[in-house]
């Protein structure tokens, strides 16, 4: 078998995505929605990957809650395909079990390549090529390989990772490590630095990946040695067994020595906040992102999305407003990113609505 046909694809899908609320509601998640055009986020990735890797070696991961709905909008996806998580136990124990699957059905050399559901990508020709450029280096180093976004900007949204040494490998370089969201000072900073965004793009044969696992990760140990002693273990057995849940990054990748990092240049946005659509979608003349039946005058730099209802916006600039069944948000493009803290606060009955 070829190298490009042992080459599969990981797509990450579950989690509601609160800084969209009131859109996103846990029926109806970030995923799901047609943020970026008229298609779901995970319509879009799956359509973007396509090319790169056929539908039968393509895994996507979500929550047991999720898995109708994303089946029923991932029709080309085989039902064996879909992974329901019966509980949250962090991207670490999912990543795992879906390399335990691709091991068997492919083996220890096969390759691969894990995004998110919900990132919006302007480039979709060099988002693939890079994949496959990771691949290559995963291959010939036995590495874990990650991509670094190059920064456009010094967000503290973000993480950071700072590149190393050369590792001989085509562009590829040690991580010298990770740092989590910083200060806005410290961010720009490091954008003078050299660093690039931690994007949560990883590449590694299943076999590597699974043996730093076992090596670094004690949290999903119980649940590594479930899968070793089984011929194909349930998701309920595997992620049961699981002790503590812990991300990827931290369980793996911040503990071993074998993570390289390559970097990236596509248009990348993970689509995080409703100021995001302001990047990622087209814009007025003056610089309004309108979805619905909105009008605006002498309003500038607004995100709108009317959902059931009309919107009028008059001399305003740097708003975003939703409104979806009988139910209104207003708030700032800079406030966006603190709706955790507002769903927190609002009465359940509102909160929860949808």
């Amino acid at each position: 078998m070829s190298g490009a046909a042992q080459r599969w694809v990981v797509v990450l899908a579950g989690g509601v995505g609160s800084r969209f609320w009131p859109l996103s509601t846990p029926s109806r998640p970030k995923q799901l929605l047609p943020l970026v055009d008229d298609s779901p986020l995970l319509a879009n990735t799956l359509d973007r990957l396509a090319p790169l890797v056929p539908a039968a070696r393509t895994l996507i991961l979500t929550s047991a809650s999720l898995a109708t709905a994303i089946g029923d909008a991932a029709p080309s996806i085989p039902r064996e395909n879909l992974i329901a998580e019966p509980r949250p136990a962090g991207t670490a124990a999912a990543l795992a079990y879906a390399a335990d699957v691709i091991r068997r059905r492919a083996g220890d050399d096969a390759v691969m390549m894990c995004v998110h559901a919900d990132w919006a990508i302007a480039d979709g020709d060099r988002f693939r090529a890079t994949l496959e450029d990771a691949a290559m280096v995963a291959e010939s180093a036995r590495g874990l390989v990650t991509v670094g976004i190059v920064p456009t900007r010094a967000d503290p949204g973000f993480g950071y990772i700072e590149p190393g040494e050369a590792a001989g490998v085509d562009s590829a370089r040690r991580v010298a490590r990770f740092v989590e969201k910083p200060t806005r000072d410290r961010a720009a900073q490091m954008l003078l630095q050299g660093y690039l965004w931690n994007s949560g793009i990883f590449v590694w044969r299943v076999g590597d990946f699974l043996a730093e696992a076992r090596e670094y990760a004690p949290e999903i140990a119980g649940a590594l040695e479930v899968a070793a002693g089984s011929e194909a273990p349930a998701p309920q057995a595997f992620f049961d067994a699981v002790t503590t849940p812990v991300s990827v990054d931290v369980g793996v990748l911040e503990r071993s020595a074998h993570v390289l990092v390559i970097p990236g240049d596509f248009g990348w946005d993970d689509v995080g906040t409703w100021a995001a659509l302001h990047r990622v979608r087209q814009a007025d003349a003056a610089g309004n992102v309108v979805s619905g039946d909105a009008h605006l005058e002498a309003s500038t730099g607004n995100v709108v999305h009317a959902e059931g209802n009309a919107v009028v916006l008059y001399g305003v600039s740097d708003l975003v407003v939703v409104t979806r069944d009988g139910l209104t948000l207003v708030t700032t493009r800079e406030r966006s990113a603190d709706l955790k803290s507002l769903i927190e606060a609002l009465p359940p009955a509102i909160a929860n609505r949808g």
